[in-house]
């Protein structure tokens, strides 16, 4: 036990500030805003997303993980972007649309932002750079990277695009989480 709260401790000091992801409020898909401390103590999976990229298919097996684990206390959320090659040109409602009627998508989906460059969101400029989460530093390659957030709201592991939510490694990684 000794060992679990000295760990804690100094995982708190490689974040600055103590920041996590609970410190930011986002809008969702239908403009609603969101804190996202309302998923504190659960396991949370951030992924940028679109609608018109080779990786959109992946929305099949990313719903069917949420269905699997959402009980165990994972949530998957959603964040389209536009920021590669134009693949997610749509409004709010056209994303939501096309994500529920060809997906069936029932986990948390969030407003479009910038994932990367100038205008990048506060939110994922926490979750890419080390110097502000203290723990990963892995820029957004392309859509569906995906981003392994403990229950405490601290980034943990990033994931490529290609990686599938069913790859060994990604649900070991969730797996650890949750025990």
């Amino acid at each position: 036990m000794k060992s679990v709260i000295v760990m804690l401790l100094s995982f708190m000091l490689l974040v600055p500030g103590g920041k996590s992801v609970y410190d930011f409020t986002m809008k969702d898909i239908d403009g609603k805003d969101v804190k996202l401390s309302s998923y504190s103590g659960k396991v949370l999976i951030m992924i940028n997303v679109a609608s018109r990229c080779g990786n959109t298919p992946q929305y099949t097996d990313i719903e069917a993980f949420y269905k699997k684990y959402k009980d165990r206390g994972v949530v998957v959320l959603g964040f389209p972007s536009n920021d590669f090659m134009g693949q997610e040109p749509g409004s709010e409602a056209e994303i939501k649309a096309f994500c529920t009627s060809k997906y069936n998508v029932s986990f948390p989906m969030f407003s479009k932002i910038d994932v990367k460059g100038n205008t990048i969101a506060p939110l994922y400029s926490y979750l890419t750079q080390k110097s502000e989460n203290g723990s990963v530093e892995s820029k957004v390659s392309w859509n569906f990277q995906k981003f392994l957030v403990d229950k405490n709201g601290h980034v943990v592991k990033s994931f490529s695009p290609s990686t599938s939510v069913w790859d060994p490694e990604f649900v070991k990684s969730v797996e650890l989480l949750l025990n």
